[in-house]
């Protein structure tokens, strides 16, 4: 019997073990994201110290793998990915059910080491919330090199200005509403958010938590006068990509702690989008830039960017451009989106 119990810890030990290096790998070499990373590593260590309390080498001798009936079980589409974000899911599938098996059997040799799996499971279910809230929308925006803002008041049809951006080139688009009741905006960012997901384009609401999540929509971006994004996470039924804005590196810095998405950098030039906003220039652009480069947080360039000066903020150094007069304004939207994003792929063809 005490040979089945060590072949039932070292398999578990193994299969919880593979499954953090996997969320680990996720978060070093996906997410950029050195917390992440740290904590995947730190939950290995530990397991491999619990198990350390036993014999290792008793655990070696006791592995068949040879004559485990377990190595022929296959299950249809046990191994179907989607992609990286599946490979996480399981992996953390796998440890969470491998740090149970391992404390209900560790608790027939030592209880204090069976305690210790147990913790262990419960900061591994936390450990995955956290990679999932940041990292599954991070991966997400990753890919985004235009965005796009639709500004009801200075649009003349707002959907059929998303859906040109969203068929020529738009990888994400923000919806951003003043002066319309709650209701209106409501029943618009739905629409929105619908069409955004018929196009597989990131849908985003601007400063209104409520109506990002009774939408649905992918994210929500905030200005510095917005909620707390501690306050907005709080809100979220799903993980929301969060982007805040920001004007001068002290604001950057400030932003950049509370882990948002993605930051705004800007306005990089005068705006008719918003008439009363200081101009920060390319200057900004570069420092943060150069700021954000070992960061998990992306950076947009945003304001009074178009056809004319863009290939001065992709010299700065950006990867991101954000327009919004630009396209609501132009006679063809879509034309015009189609222009943009090939700028921009000139510079960062990956």
């Amino acid at each position: 019997m005490n040979q089945a119990i060590y072949r039932i810890i070292d398999a578990n030990f193994n299969r919880a073990r593979e499954g953090l290096r996997i969320a680990e790998e996720f978060c070093r070499f996906a997410l950029n994201n050195e917390a992440l990373s740290s904590r995947c590593k730190q939950a290995r260590h530990q397991l491999s110290s619990a198990v350390g309390k036993f014999d290792t080498q008793r655990l070696v001798t006791a592995r068949d793998t040879e004559n485990d009936i377990g190595c022929g079980m296959k299950v249809a589409e046990q191994m179907k990915r989607g992609g990286l974000e599946d490979c996480v899911t399981a992996g953390f599938a796998r440890t969470t059910e491998a740090l149970r098996v391992l404390a209900e059997t560790a608790a027939t040799i030592d209880a204090a080491t069976a305690n210790a799996f147990e913790r262990l499971r419960y900061d591994c279910y936390t450990l995955e919330k956290d990679i999932a809230l940041f990292g599954f929308g991070a991966l997400k925006f990753a890919k985004v090199r235009l965005y796009g803002i639709i500004t009801v008041e200075s649009c003349p049809d707002v959907m059929a200005v998303s859906k040109a951006c969203a068929e020529n080139g738009a990888d994400c688009l923000q919806l951003r509403a003043k002066n319309i009741t709650d209701a209106e905006f409501l029943s618009l960012s739905k629409r929105f958010v619908d069409l955004c997901k018929h196009h597989s384009v990131i849908s985003i609401i601007n400063d209104r938590i409520d109506i990002a999540v009774a939408a649905q929509a992918d994210g929500i971006h905030l200005g510095q006068n917005d909620l707390p994004i501690e306050e907005v996470r709080k809100c979220q039924l799903k993980p929301l990509i969060t982007g805040i804005s920001t004007h001068s590196m002290a604001e950057l810095m400030k932003a950049v702690e509370h882990r948002p998405h993605y930051v705004g950098l800007g306005s990089v030039f005068s705006t008719d989008t918003k008439q009363q906003v200081d101009v920060c220039g390319l200057e900004y652009v570069s420092k943060a830039i150069s700021f954000l480069k070992d960061k998990p947080t992306e950076a947009v360039a945003i304001g009074g960017i178009n056809l004319e000066n863009i290939e001065k903020v992709l010299q700065a150094g950006a990867k991101r451009i954000a327009v919004s007069s630009c396209i609501c304004k132009a006679e063809n939207p879509g034309q015009m989106c189609r222009k943009l994003k090939q700028k921009i792929l000139q510079y960062n063809p990956d």
